[in-house]
Parts: structure tokens; C-alpha cells; sequence
């Protein structure tokens, strides 16, 4: 992932998107294409690796969690929640990526990052995603593309 500001490229970044076909459909679980912009930002304050359930800090970091509940992709650390600007295409109906809860955030994951690795979001190592936290603001614009 490339982050762009004022047309200048800033930094570049390792991470997955889905394991599956890239989908703007809901239930489809590929990662939404097209612009987007940032609709919510949260997790300030939060130590790196800290485990959200529902969008909410669960007060643990994800390695002391019993092993079978961190196989699966946790949402960790911050998240980005992503709204779509293209109606039709990621906005409204069935292709709603806000309304998929589609995300950029956090892996428990990271030796896997730069393979097809999640369900739809877009996963970062905790101390990159803490760091373009800190550089987006709701309404910076995501472009996603193949």
C-alpha cells in the first residue's frame, strides 16, 4: 500500500487484503476496490497489539490470548473504518463497504503479511498502522485497486 500526500509518495507499506477474489458485495468477504475515504478513526491510545471486539479495546494484547483464539485474523492495535465514495460501486445497497465493516487495521498476523491473509479488510503491521493513525484524519481519501 502506497500513502500519497499532494500527489508526493510518503511511505510504502506491506499488507493483505482478502483471501478471496476482491468483491465489493456484501457477504463476499473480498476487499472492496474503488475510493473511499476514512469515516471513523479509533483506538487512539491504545499499546500496540491490543485487541478490539466490536470496535472496542478488549484491554488485551493479542499474545495473551490463548493460542485457538488467535488463529483466526484479530483486529488489533487501530482501526480506519472505511467508507465508500463511488454510489453503486462501494456505496449503498449490496456494495456498501462502511456497512461491511470493512477496515484497515492491525494484524496477530504480521509474518504473514503480503499474502491474501483476511476477510475482506486491509491488515498492517501494529506499528504501521499506529503510524498512519496518526497521519490520516476522517475523510482522507483510500483509493484501492488491483
Amino acid at each position: 500500500m502506497q500513502f500519497v500526500r499532494g500527489g508526493t509518495l510518503v511511505k510504502t507499506y506491506v499488507i493483505s487484503t482478502s483471501r478471496r477474489p476482491p468483491s465489493n458485495i456484501k457477504d463476499s468477504l473480498g476487499t472492496p476496490r474503488g475510493l473511499h475515504e476514512i469515516a471513523e478513526r479509533l483506538g487512539a491510545g491504545q499499546p500496540p497489539g491490543m485487541v478490539f471486539k466490536a470496535r472496542v479495546p478488549t484491554g488485551r494484547h493479542f499474545s495473551e490470548l490463548p493460542a485457538a483464539e488467535t488463529e483466526p485474523n484479530l483486529i488489533t492495535s487501530r482501526i480506519l473504518w472505511l467508507r465508500g465514495l463511488e454510489p453503486g460501486v462501494n456505496l449503498g445497497g449490496n456494495v456498501d463497504t462502511y456497512a461491511r465493516y470493512i477496515y484497515i487495521h492491525g494484524t496477530n498476523h504480521e509474518d504473514k503479511l503480503g499474502t491474501p491473509l483476511s476477510a475482506g479488510c486491509v491488515l498492517m503491521r501494529n506499528l504501521e498502522i499506529i503510524e498512519l493513525y496518526e497521519e490520516m484524519r476522517t475523510g482522507d481519501r483510500v483509493l484501492i485497486v488491483d
